[in-house]
């Protein structure tokens, strides 16, 4: 039953990865308009220093700056999946970008979709939570290279956690 599911979702991998990019669009735009609102903030004359302790427009600009630079992480985060080549995986294929990867830790599974940017990314896909990783995150490095029923170990909050990995589509 549990191998079914996890074809279920290696069916629909493109439908995946058009919801990351909604997801980061969505961000986008957010981080945009923040941009704009904390620029305009910056920039407006009632925020002009009255004296020099006064830093309310530095601290709008420095705001702004970093907005600024979270949308354009966004954009680059959303051009690389809109640029990524899906590859389908098979229980003898080794773990690779695109990846989807099924994990099973003391009776609990979680998935994981391997991704060229965007970590961190929560989806909720064919019922289930993916979470979007990146080769160079901790786990991401370690899945690399492995393949289905391999083992691996990590440590978390200061405890070995140990995982196998039950299926990669």
């Amino acid at each position: 039953m549990l191998r079914t599911a996890s074809l279920l979702l290696a069916v629909n991998k493109t439908d995946l990865v058009k919801k990351i990019l909604a997801q980061l669009e969505a961000e986008l735009e957010l981080y945009s308009l923040s941009a704009r609102a904390a620029h305009a903030e910056a920039t407006h004359e009632q925020n002009k220093a009255e004296n020099k302790y006064d830093t309310r427009a530095l601290e709008a600009s420095y705001l702004a700056h970093g907005q600024s630079r979270q949308a354009a992480e966004t954009e680059h985060a959303r051009q690389s999946f809109q640029a990524l080549t899906l590859q389908t995986f098979g229980p003898g294929d080794i773990i690779g970008l695109s990846a989807l990867v099924e994990l099973e830790s003391k009776g609990e599974h979680s998935w994981y979709f391997i991704g060229p940017r965007a970590g961190g990314t929560e989806i909720v896909h064919e019922n289930k939570e993916v979470l979007v990783i990146t080769p160079h995150s901790p786990l991401g490095s370690q899945l690399l290279g492995k393949k289905e029923n391999e083992q691996l170990e990590m440590g978390i909050g200061g405890s070995r956690n140990h995982f196998r990995i039950v299926s990669v589509c």
